[in-house]
């Protein structure tokens, strides 16, 4: 892109999860001149921040905010049949639309919609920064872990100081397991230093601290961010279930506030299956009085 440092601190600010900070950063250069492009640019990270915070968007007229719109719509979408809908028109726009962010935005729906090979085929080119950091998401989800190594190494040889190239190597040495976690962990703390931490941070920090078995200082993080949010993140409150259990601590208020803030997550689900399987088979097992 042209004269990239234009928007270096707003995108910066987003893609660490400082949302506010990034709708603030937009605001205060509002009045500087800058090329049509990076104007559009500008409106796409107010955007995609208000969406992060939750915020309904106004989506626009550029193919790129009709994409973030769909995006948006997919997400608070209540029915299979209107997601289902949603992903076709996007698959329309996508097809009319070679642009980098549009291509960018219907990668991130299909991933929600769980076609995690179209999400893939929007992006694997590379064409961004942000393509190749979803890419190597994707090879995650998909547990190939090797690709993800690879993907990195390119991203390292087109910017290796860049953020997404840091957040990209946590990811990674997350992935790892505990033998790398350490690493993840002092990346994290230089990133944290250097701009704050941010419920993302504090999330991937507490994934870090729970694989190197300090679950203390894992709640710790956990806790921080909670009380900082306006309203506690999924992430947040799956992660405090999870550490709860491991320190022998109660989860039902953790689990209670999830069930309310979205009754349909996959954790929730998945709680639910698990336990019904257990009621099922502790009936077999029930002694007669």
């Amino acid at each position: 892109m042209s004269d990239p440092d234009e928007l270096y601190t707003l995108r910066a600010q987003y893609w660490l999860g400082h949302y506010n900070l990034c709708l603030d950063e937009a605001k205060s250069i509002s009045r500087r001149p800058m090329s049509p492009v990076l104007k559009e640019e500008r409106e796409e990270f107010i955007q995609r921040a208000q969406l992060a915070l939750g915020q309904p968007i106004a989506g626009g007229d550029s193919p790129a905010l009709k994409a973030l719109l769909l995006k948006s719509k997919h997400d608070s979408a209540d029915d299979e049949v209107t997601k289902n809908s949603i992903v076709d028109e996007m698959k329309a726009l996508a097809a009319a639309n070679s642009s980098p962010s549009v291509q960018l935005y219907a990668s991130h729906l299909y991933l929600s919609h769980g076609l995690t090979k179209d999400a893939l085929s929007c992006v694997h080119t590379g064409s961004t920064m942000e393509h190749s950091s979803i890419v190597l998401q994707i090879y995650l989800k998909l547990d190939r872990l090797d690709l993800a190594l690879q993907q990195l190494e390119l991203m390292r040889q087109l910017d290796e100081d860049a953020i997404l190239t840091s957040l990209a190597a946590i990811h990674v040495a997350l992935a790892g397991g505990s033998s790398t976690a350490s690493d993840a962990a002092h990346h994290l703390n230089s990133l944290s230093e250097q701009y704050g931490p941010s419920p993302l941070l504090l999330n991937l920090s507490a994934c870090a601290n729970c694989m190197t078995g300090d679950y203390a200082e894992a709640e710790a993080k956990l806790l921080e961010c909670k009380k900082e949010a306006q309203s506690p993140h999924p992430d947040t409150l799956v992660n405090l279930i999870v550490c709860s259990q491991y320190l022998n601590k109660p989860t039902s208020e953790y689990v209670n506030e999830l069930m309310e803030m979205m009754p349909e997550h996959p954790f929730l689900e998945g709680l639910k299956r698990v336990e019904g399987a257990f009621s099922r088979e502790a009936t077999k097992y029930k002694v007669s009085v």
